[in-house]
């Protein structure tokens, strides 16, 4: 994966505790840095998850035989690399815990050609706090490709937090 630093990184933004989450749902979306999802990184995916299909790995024939005339990212990797994107512009100083609960939906809408520059937004669309100091946070992420008239991936992306200072002793 080539990283780019050709644009300025995004600010990033730190929710403290569990009320700056629940006071940010519903604001305007969060957006990360880009980066460049090249040929690279995309054997090495390949290689660690034995998918091997030549749409993703041959350029050869890729350019030959694929609509696309270039080999494309797998979606999983588009989508593995939410994290990636998340902690470019999103911080959760004070959290004791921050987990993965999954995914309420995931769309693969376009594809992203090796050599696309990709970043995300992220949408805090709802925020409920379970206990004193815990939030479950659904987030609506849109991943993109520069130039690209679609976005490649949508996803509903559910994510707790624990504020461990909040919780009662």
């Amino acid at each position: 994966m080539t990283i780019s630093s050709s644009s300025p990184a995004p600010a990033i933004r730190q929710f403290d505790s569990a009320q700056s989450l629940l006071d940010f749902q519903g604001q305007p979306a969060i957006v990360s840095s880009a980066f460049t999802i090249d040929q690279a990184t995309i054997d090495r995916f390949a290689q660690v998850t034995h998918d091997n299909q030549w749409i993703h790995v041959d350029p050869g024939r890729a350019a030959a035989e694929s609509a696309y005339r270039s080999t494309i990212a797998h979606g999983f990797l588009v989508l593995s690399l939410l994290t990636q994107w998340q902690t470019s512009c999103i911080a959760y100083p004070g959290a004791a815990q921050v987990l993965n609960y999954g995914f309420d939906k995931v769309r693969f809408t376009a594809p992203v050609l090796s050599g696309s520059r990709v970043s995300a937004s992220f949408a805090l669309t709802h925020a409920e706090q379970i206990r004193p100091g815990d939030v479950r946070c659904a987030w609506s992420v849109t991943v993109a490709a520069e130039g690209a008239t679609r976005p490649s991936m949508l996803a509903e992306w559910l994510i707790m937090v624990r504020y461990s200072d909040e919780r009662p002793g």
